[in-house]
């Protein structure tokens, strides 16, 4: 990534709410557009977990699931529970999401439901494998946080809701931004010139 783009993307991101979090490292806006498109400027990929591939029900021992190679694991006191495409605990317990590989940028739509799993307002707070954390409000599926570290990759997340109706932690999809591995970049160099070779003997 060009120090132009990066520049820009920085000016665009501070214009739309976006902010250092505890480590330097790791930055986060509230702006879906805004942390896609710091992502793609930095060389990562996006790709989403919108769980409508989980059956619906509770979980006791938790969930796990796969995207684009990203296997992740969601965990809560008291199990979780998946209805309709969100993810929840089951009772008023942080919710726990571990990513393996590592990624450069997670980010996701989440916020707090009621008895019913319906959207309440809530206060929320999400803390990164390596201690960032973000506190804020949020009201609903359409709320956005995301997170991007120019540094390690991120781990893990937890959530934690808050509010007068609130009785569960709920998460509407999941974007993890990754960025290739050398190694896996120059594979796939080096996979495109053994096709263009094939296609000349052809």
């Amino acid at each position: 990534m060009s120090s132009r783009a990066l520049i820009s993307s920085v000016i665009a991101l501070t214009a739309t709410g976006y902010a250092s979090a505890t480590v330097p490292a790791v930055f986060y806006t509230v702006n879906a557009s805004a942390w896609s498109t710091y992502a793609t400027n930095a060389g990562a990929s996006i790709s989403t977990e919108n769980f409508t591939s989980l059956v619906s029900g509770f979980y006791g021992s938790g969930v796990t699931g796969s995207v684009s190679g990203i296997t992740w694991a969601a965990n809560a006191n008291g199990g979780v529970t998946a209805t309709a495409g969100l993810l929840s605990t089951t009772g008023s317990a942080t919710l726990n999401f571990a990513f393996a590989p590592g990624v450069n940028g997670i980010a996701g739509n989440i916020y707090g439901t009621d008895s019913s799993f319906a959207a309440v307002p809530a206060t929320i707070l999400v803390t990164l494998s390596d201690g960032t954390a973000y506190y804020g409000n949020s009201n609903g599926p359409s709320d956005f946080i995301g997170f991007y570290s120019n540094g390690a990759t991120i781990s893990s997340l937890s959530i934690v809701v808050s509010g007068e109706a609130v009785n569960h932690a709920s998460v509407d999809n999941l974007y993890f931004a990754s960025v290739p591995a050398p190694g896996a970049v120059a594979l796939i160099g080096l996979a495109g010139v053994v096709a263009r070779r094939r296609e000349r003997r052809a």
